[in-house]
């Protein structure tokens, strides 16, 4: 099967490396056997090592040069006592040593050039300089100092050939950085970009919510107001609910400030977030958040809308206190399911058992079973789903059924520090669940909601668990 052309252009240049390599040995062989005079055996050798130091270059740039000027500078001090003589014999006929180039041959000077060229890719400039730099006083020392007899010198044209490689080298190696520069720079302004294009799209919306529902809740708020003063001698029940009316409106517009200021906030996805684990609400300062300090005013809230509800609060709270975001996610899965009973089962009792815990907090929030046949509700069955959610993003656990009695159970526990924690006390909650569920397994009508990290304990079989028939209208799928 053919490579990919991606892989034969990859490996292109190794080939091409190797292919110069082998080609050396030949040319090197010849100069160091014929013309230094220095044997088959030992020319081949140091053509050999010179080759080797080529292919070495690809991957090990500064030993490819030290083997390369090494074995250069060997078969040059090996002809030195040859050049002495002025005449060696060639393979027809006696040459002249001023014909020799010495100390760097034509072919050993190409091998070198390359492997400088080499390392001027893959090193530092500063590095280079070095390089080139050994390499000239190398060349001196073998050329100028030690000296031979008779040769033709090639020490200047090996420099100049060999600085025409290192350039061409560096040059390379500068535009391959500035690309992969330019690169990463366009791939952060393209996420900044595509950052900034969220940022106005949330302002845009957060924009058009306080333009069109901040309005009508201001004038729900006012009209409850003022409604009482446009009725002679108004009851004290009719005072009572319009002014329930008037702070729902209040409150509700608080809650939008605050989601107005998580759009508004350029670090939604910030762990200190209002969605988190830390203390930054990404909110105005007027918008604070809710923690179960204020979970009695949300009861007395629920009972003023004609539900009856029961607290029970166990536990002393630990010191420090849970944090900002598990006393948030806390009472968000109070408010929702008692929301969820007032839409879905009217006329039922409720009970919100808390237990405050060293590792975390347990919730439990129970109603019985409904008096009277809800009315059609338009939600669309996200308030179970955005309940686990939050419990999920703290590490913690939710779980949603109903009871044999036609009631309804959502129960969570949240870790301390809003972190996955394997401590005994939170998994109290799922200890029971087996039995209930194998006790209304052969209930009509019955869809059980359990969470993913139950089917992952391991607590014994659950069984088929039935789903609701098609004329299902219990409600509870709009939790």
């Amino acid at each position: 099967m053919p490579l990919p052309p991606s892989v034969w252009l990859r490996w292109l240049p190794h080939g091409l490396v190797c292919l110069a390599a082998l080609v050396a040995v030949l040319a090197n062989g010849d100069q160091f056997s014929t013309r230094y005079q220095l044997g088959v055996e030992f020319g081949l050798l140091c053509a050999a090592a010179q080759s080797v130091a080529l292919v070495v270059a690809l991957w090990w740039p500064l030993h490819g040069w030290w083997l390369s000027l090494v074995a250069t500078v060997v078969a040059a001090l090996g002809a030195r006592n040859r050049l002495m003589t002025g005449t060696v014999p060639g393979p027809n006929h006696v040459v002249w040593n001023g014909d020799v180039p010495w100390p760097w041959g034509v072919p050993g000077m190409v091998v070198h050039a390359l492997v400088l060229l080499l390392v001027a890719l893959r090193v530092r400039a500063r590095v280079s300089a070095e390089v080139l730099a050994l390499t000239a006083l190398a060349t001196w020392i073998v050329e100028g100092v030690i000296g031979g007899g008779y040769y033709s010198p090639s020490g200047v044209l090996a420099m100049a050939v060999f600085l025409g490689f290192v350039l061409v080298g560096a040059a390379l190696r500068g535009r391959r950085e500035a690309r992969t520069e330019l690169v990463e720079q366009t791939g952060i302004t393209a996420e900044e970009r595509a950052r900034r294009t969220l940022l106005e799209e949330r302002t845009r919306i957060a924009r058009e919510l306080h333009d069109v529902v901040a309005h009508h809740m201001s004038v729900i708020s006012i009209q409850a107001q003022v409604a009482p003063h446009l009725v002679a001698d108004p009851s004290e029940e009719l005072k009572e609910n319009l002014a329930g009316i008037r702070q729902n409106a209040l409150e509700a517009l608080t809650e939008l400030r605050r989601v107005l200021g998580v759009l508004r906030s350029e670090s939604p996805e910030d762990p200190d977030g209002p969605y988190g684990l830390g203390a930054a609400t990404g909110t105005a300062p007027d918008a604070p958040q809710p923690t179960l300090d204020r979970l009695d005013a949300l009861l007395d809230n629920t009972r003023a809308a004609g539900l009856d509800v029961v607290k029970e609060m166990t536990g002393e709270p630990p010191t420090p206190p849970y944090s900002p975001g598990v006393q948030l996610s806390a009472y968000r899965i109070v408010q929702e399911a008692l929301s969820n009973v007032l839409r879905h089962a009217p006329g039922a009792g409720a009970t919100v058992e808390i237990e405050q815990r060293r590792d975390g907090v347990y919730l439990c929030v129970t109603n019985s079973a409904s008096s009277g046949r809800a009315d059609p509700s338009p939600g669309a069955g996200h308030g179970l789903l955005g309940m686990r959610e939050r419990a999920a993003m703290l590490g913690g656990h939710l779980m949603a059924h109903p009871t044999l009695h036609g009631g309804f159970v959502v129960s969570a526990f949240l870790p301390r520090d809003g972190v996955r924690v394997d401590s005994p006390a939170s998994d109290e909650a799922y200890v029971a669940l087996p039995g209930l569920v194998q006790q209304m397994s052969d209930l009509p009508n019955v869809r059980l909601i359990l969470p993913e990290a139950f089917r992952k304990k391991g607590r014994g079989d659950v069984p088929s668990l039935r789903q609701p028939p098609p004329d299902n209208e219990t409600g509870d799928e709009k939790r």
